[in-house]
């Protein structure tokens, strides 16, 4: 109904251009949104106030002339001017009841659009260093980054999902050395592990791995391995350069093939793991994007030699820095360190160039919200680079806390003490999990109740929207119990019986359907979704306790029976763009 209204509105600026009443090169765009209150119609454009300059008339006066220009609707009552300006429109009784054999011809497309017009989209989203399992934190980003994605393609985008692997750098390393250290303790070895090592579980089932498979192949004396290395934190040292110089004595005592296996053991376990994890979250990417392959494709090196054409790169105590602060940035960027080594950033900057050179016509990063100094240095290397920045969207998700029995629950990744993402999935299932991570604003902070998850209550609201689907195919067994055909060949019709309060009520909401999807694609909200089904779920529940189906009045029964079957796939709909099930019994 809205693109109607959009539609008459627009025709009626068209005919007053061609009469000179409106100039056409001052012509504005209107907006046509549904009326917040009733009294006010159905809807309302403020067509008139954008265009009085074009028109070089008042609000009011073009209004009426607006109002006189508008082609008849039969959708349409009546139409009135209210306040300064704006255009109230008021739908006729069985306006709305056109939509429910819309929604039953359009199926899973409705809801569907060609707004993208087929335009090129990545996202990129989880993107966690593979140095342990995803965590709950994590598990918001995949959840926040899918429905953005699937949101996005619903209305025409070509979208391209990505997960960026961090398989190179100093914390691949620190993974690997621990990964040595732990499987030196399972051969016997004795050692105090460093503060600064990767402490989790998971790090033990890999070096158990390795000495299941390799015995002592990789085994040195303790002694040997942190001779002359400097002490750790606790012994009044500094657990950096502790790791740092146990990792170089790893590389060295191992020579470069048994250390590029430890590497790869550990990076390839955990990396498996991930994709695992996230395949049964409902997350699939088409392409997991190398950081080597920057480095090995001569990208970085390209990236860094781009800037220092452009004068953006100077010298400073041996490190190679980049200019940011001419772009805004609080501080200039090491790219080169002083051993050579290129930074994360330089990969990172070498990673977005690569981005606009694939071609897409915007590029959506999700990340977590510690991440939110680094946006200004990115959109500054691009700007150095020549690229238009403008491109690049970020999106900031807050970490979520979770709770059980009222507690908090610790979390803490590098020390091991984590819950996983396995472990929600678990617990809550993967249909509560993906809907409580995206009912709030991605930068808004989640509390997740895990007691509130998994009940079986109207106060969960996931189990509270697919009730409402269940209740649906609840009535439509009854119906083919009883031998009533729910599917006459005569099609849709009898809808001007749907009178009752409860039914204006869902016509309203399923008419709506189509604008939250748009609006929650586009400004990248997918909450807009979550809290429609809940209105959409509470309103079928509401009818549901008000009214029979099944009543002996044919006519009657066929038309509700009509609006539960609408319902149904639009409840169907929503919930499959959140990655959540639709179950027929609950």
């Amino acid at each position: 109904m809205k693109s109607e209204i959009f539609s008459l509105v627009n025709s009626a600026l068209d005919s007053l251009a061609a009469q000179g009443i409106i100039d056409p090169e001052q012509r504005r765009q209107p907006v046509v949104e549904r009326a917040r209150d009733a009294s006010h119609g159905d809807f309302a454009t403020n067509a008139a106030m954008v265009n009085v300059k074009a028109a070089g008339m008042k609000p009011r006066d073009l209004a009426q002339k607006i109002l006189d220009a508008l082609p008849a609707s039969p959708q349409v009552e009546k139409v009135e001017i209210a306040g300064p300006g704006f255009i109230n429109f008021y739908l006729s009784p069985g306006a709305y009841h056109s939509v429910v054999p819309e929604i039953l011809r359009q199926a899973h497309d409705y809801g569907r659009s060609d707004l993208g017009k087929g335009r090129r989209v990545q996202v990129e989203f989880v993107s966690a260093n593979p140095t342990g399992p995803l965590h709950v934190g994590h598990g918001r980003g995949a959840a926040y980054g899918a429905v953005v994605a699937d949101l996005l393609a619903a209305v025409g985008f070509e979208v391209h999902r990505e997960y960026y692997v961090n398989d190179a750098g100093r914390q691949m390393n620190i993974l690997a050395a621990s990964v040595w250290l732990r499987y030196l303790e399972l051969a016997g070895e004795a050692l105090v592990f460093p503060a600064n090592g990767y402490k989790g579980d998971y790090v033990w089932d890999i070096a158990a791995t390795l000495h299941r498979e390799h015995g002592d192949d990789y085994r040195f004396d303790a002694e040997e391995v942190f001779r002359d290395v400097p002490a750790d934190e606790p012994e009044g040292g500094d657990k950096e350069k502790h790791i740092d110089a146990l990792i170089e004595r790893c590389q060295a005592l191992l020579g470069d093939n048994r250390y590029r296996y430890v590497f790869e053991l550990a990076l390839n376990t955990i990396l498996d793991d991930i994709r695992d994890d996230l395949e049964k979250f409902g997350v699939v990417y088409q392409e997991w994007y190398s950081e080597r392959s920057l480095v090995e494709s001569g990208a970085v090196n390209k990236a860094i030699e781009r800037l220092r054409k452009g004068g953006y790169l100077y010298e400073e105590k041996g490190a190679l820095w980049f200019r940011s602060t001419d772009f805004g940035d609080e501080k200039d960027r090491v790219v080169v360190r002083d051993n050579g080594q290129t930074t994360y950033f330089a990969s990172d900057i070498a990673y977005h160039m690569n981005k606009l050179e694939r071609g897409f016509d915007r590029v959506i990063d999700v990340w977590g919200a510690d991440h939110h100094g680094y946006v200004p240095r990115v959109k500054a290397a691009l700007k150095a680079l020549g690229d238009d920045a403008d491109k690049l969207d970020v999106l900031l998700v807050q970490f979520a806390i979770l709770y059980r029995n009222g507690e908090k629950l610790a979390m803490s990744t590098r020390s091991g003490e984590f819950v996983t993402l396995r472990q929600l999935r678990k617990e809550v299932g993967r249909d509560a999990a993906r809907f409580f991570y995206v009912m709030r604003k991605c930068e808004q902070h989640l509390d997740f109740d895990l007691d509130l998850a998994k009940s079986q209550s109207s106060d969960n609201p996931v189990y509270y929207v697919q009730y409402a689907h269940a209740r649906i195919c609840a009535v439509l067994r009854q119906a083919g119990e009883k031998g009533l055909d729910i599917e006459p060949s005569e099609g849709v019709k009898n809808l001007e019986r749907l009178t009752e309060s409860h039914e204006l009520a869902l016509l309203n909401d399923l008419s709506r359907y189509p604008e939250v999807v748009e609006a929650a694609a586009l400004n990248e909200e997918p909450h807009q979704l979550t809290h429609y089904l809940r209105d959409l779920a509470n309103d079928l529940h509401t009818y549901y306790n008000a009214h029979q189906f099944l009543v002996d009045d044919q006519a009657l029964r066929d038309a509700r029976i009509k609006l539960i079957l609408a319902t149904r796939e639009v409840l169907r709909n929503g919930l499959n763009l959140i990655g959540v099930s639709a179950p027929e019994t609950m």
